[in-house]
């Protein structure tokens, strides 16, 4: 049996161009000002997404877009605090330990699930599907980083990516996943990427702490 969880509203993430009429979905790290920001921006650009999505949890986003100017500031603000490292942000910790350094600075109780799927000693790939779909389930972004794209190519190695729906049969044999990605929307074998991967990658949740924050 085929499974589809998506989260609730794609056009939370609609861009709008601030001076014509072109339109972007979820943010582009080519959009940072600086060479190394633009080089090494994918992971802040995932953690932006997420934390934009879910600032509207709980009320309706009435507007139709959003600048991407202002998207750039909001980019930005992560960036101070979801840092890359020489090599980018290659690990689920190193995201996880920006995220919450930004939630402390902006006193804002996260809790952060992370899922990492190793070179060797893999998770079972029923238990990498169900885990985002703990975060999509409940209306949260997953954010994925994938170190070697196997033979998939809408994937970039080496990038952290934002997942917005899953769609998969319920004996693993077929998974797909969208994604966010340099403020497009793309469709991608999940299941091709997890046999084909040479490195694997990981994945990350962030949901707000509700209980720390009452």
């Amino acid at each position: 049996m085929k499974k589809i969880i998506t989260i609730k509203n794609i056009n939370y993430f609609k861009i709008k161009e601030d001076n014509e009429e072109r339109y972007f979905y979820g943010s582009d790290q080519e959009w940072y000002p600086a060479k190394w920001q633009r080089m090494a921006g994918c992971g802040p650009s995932a953690v932006t997404n997420i934390l934009y999505y879910l600032s509207f949890h709980g009320h309706e986003n009435s507007q139709e877009f959003v600048l991407r100017s202002a998207y750039l500031q909001f980019m930005e603000q992560v960036w101070e605090y979801v840092r890359p490292t020489i090599q980018g942000i290659p690990k689920t910790s190193i995201l996880k330990k920006g995220i919450m350094a930004y939630g402390r600075a902006k006193h804002l109780p996260l809790d952060v699930y992370t899922l990492d799927v190793p070179k060797e000693k893999r998770p079972d790939f029923l238990t990498v599907l169900k885990f985002i779909e703990s975060g999509l389930a409940g209306d949260v972004p997953v954010a994925f980083l994938n170190l070697h794209n196997g033979e998939e190519k809408m994937l970039d190695s080496w990038h952290w990516v934002t997942i917005i729906s899953l769609e998969y049969e319920e004996d693993g044999r077929k998974a797909g996943i969208t994604i966010l990605d340099a403020g497009s929307i793309k469709k991608v074998d999940f299941k091709k990427w997890f046999k084909t991967t040479r490195a694997g990658g990981g994945f990350v949740i962030i949901l707000p702490n509700i209980s720390a924050s009452s």
